[in-house]
């Protein structure tokens, strides 16, 4: 006798075949036989109508303090994601030394314990996910511990960060991340990626990164990362694909045919992206990267001198790519949603709602709160459409923790890519959709026995309604449960029953 079979759903495999009408049985946190008369079970759960899917696999998370909260967070098991990827962008929680724990608590906005990246994973582990946990190792905390904020390494600073990365790695770590775009990870060059992403080679994890720049120097930043994996031999993923900004729509196929010669000439490269029109980071990531050297406090000082401010605005108004942040013009003040600040006041609105000329504003916002955080609108839909229909391309969500007025992609990417670009706009098929959310993001981490829906599998899986899955969260109301999702298995145990989080801490912390 089965413990669990799912019975009468179109059964998807993960690889983009078409689905079959079928019954899934499970045993042992494992599917032991998919196809039509398995058997009795313990448990029969009648799926028809609805589509039967591996768990949904989210490479672009920033969960990683997530388990630490006192309560089970369901935020992503309601979209159906089963494991996700953190770490991303830079930015991990170890390894941590005491001096810097201030620093990176004020970035994660929650309390960041000092220790290796062993232990940040043993304090996670014990703490407790909702769901599956992978982890990279990020530049921007290697960088951080090796030279502290400032842009030049010291003396054997490139070999600490490469040690740490190996124990980092020989700890789990699922790959090595970058966020080109933010201090202290900006100041580094490309040499000093190649030699971390070699240490990456020597234990076959890949390379992940937030581009250099998105906008008008996204060229020069693509073929930067493929030159890194190149000469480092590691897998390429592409954070969170996009054309950002005005100056920028249209170039889509630009990005797009990066990537695909990328691949015919030996780079195993692939991206992901999320949904939506707008993109959420620091309100600080507006000013240019000179603004940020020093750390928190060299900004503030940076931004109480006028004529400080007004270089900077000099600077962020120049149409010459820069390296790093600047991302002011890559939007317009409508653009920029404040959801985090120390001033109530503050929350809520957009900077052409707030009092004052619009960069003063923003200059003051970030002096007075240098980790505030913003939803910034900068894409096209065109561009958004071309890049999720690319095959390269898998979806995920760069979620936050799961309060305030966090993007709405943190409570509904997953449920959103399918309603209103799989469903209603018909960007790709169901198969295809299906790839793209799970195995297409899976194989980049060699998450082994995840992101497939086969006989040996895992049994994560997620049970949706083609019909009405979606998404009703707004960037003003973000925080609302997506529909169309009833069930959720996390190795075979039934943690999203009837549409409802049943409450159970059954995540675990994998480790490559």
């Amino acid at each position: 006798m089965h413990e669990l079979v799912l019975r009468g759903g179109e059964v998807h495999d993960g690889l983009g075949s078409p689905a079959a009408t079928a019954d899934v049985a499970v045993d042992g946190g494992r599917i032991t036989a998919v196809g039509r008369g398995l058997g009795p079970a313990r448990r029969v759960v009648d799926v028809s109508g609805l589509a039967v899917a591996p768990g949904f696999v989210d490479p672009h998370c920033h969960s990683d303090l997530v388990p630490a909260l006192a309560e089970p967070q369901p935020f992503k098991l309601l979209q159906g994601v089963t494991t996700e990827v953190n770490g991303n962008c830079g930015f991990s929680y170890g390894p941590v030394a005491a001096e810097h724990v201030e620093i990176m608590s004020a970035y994660a906005g929650a309390p960041v314990a000092a220790g290796s990246f062993a232990d940040h994973l043993a304090e996670m582990e014990k703490a407790g996910p909702t769901n599956h946990m992978a982890t990279l190792v990020g530049h921007s905390t290697l960088r951080l511990a090796a030279a502290g904020w400032e842009a030049g390494l010291p003396p054997g600073g490139l070999e600490e960060m490469c040690r740490l990365a190996a124990e980092s790695f020989e700890a789990g770590a699922c790959g090595l991340s970058s966020g080109l775009v933010y201090p202290p990870g900006s100041f580094g060059g490309t040499e000093e990626l190649v030699a971390l992403a070699k240490v990456a080679h020597r234990y076959g994890r890949p390379y992940t990164t937030h581009l250099r720049d998105e906008g008008a120097g996204l060229a020069q930043a693509l073929d930067e990362a493929i030159e890194i994996a190149r000469r480092a031999r590691v897998r390429l993923q592409v954070s969170h694909c996009k054309t950002a900004g005005p100056r920028n729509h249209g170039r889509a196929g630009m990005l797009l045919d990066r990537l695909h010669a990328a691949r015919r000439e030996g780079v195993d490269v692939r991206g992901d992206q999320y949904p939506y029109l707008a993109g959420a980071t620091t309100l600080s990531a507006l000013l240019p990267p000179a603004a940020l050297e020093g750390g928190p406090e060299a900004l503030r000082a940076r931004l109480s001198d006028p004529a400080e401010v007004a270089a900077l605005r000099a600077a962020a108004e120049d149409p010459v790519p820069l390296t790093g942040t600047g991302m002011w013009r890559d939007t317009t003040p409508e653009g920029v949603l404040v959801v985090t600040h120390t001033d109530p006041a503050a929350v809520g609105r957009r900077l052409s709602e707030l009092p004052g000329e619009a960069f003063e504003t923003a200059c003051a916002l970030i002096a007075a709160d240098p980790a505030a955080y913003m939803v910034i609108t900068m894409m096209a839909e065109p561009d958004v459409r071309a890049i999720m229909a690319d095959p390269l391309i898998g979806i995920g969500s760069d979620n936050g923790m799961p309060a305030g007025l966090e993007h709405p992609r943190t409570w509904g990417c997953f449920p959103r890519f399918l309603g209103s670009y799989v469903r209603e706009a018909g960007v790709v098929d169901l198969p295809e959709a299906v790839r793209k959310m799970t195995s297409a993001n899976a194989a980049p981490f060699a998450l082994h026995g995840r992101g497939v829906l086969v006989e040996g599998a895992y049994a994560d899986i997620t049970c949706f309604d083609p019909a009405t899955v979606g998404h009703p969260g707004t960037y003003a109301s973000p925080d609302l449960q997506p529909t169309g999702i009833p069930y959720v298995l996390l190795e075979g145990h039934v943690v999203v029953d009837g549409g409802g989080f049943t409450g159970e801490r059954r995540g675990r912390v994998l480790r490559s």
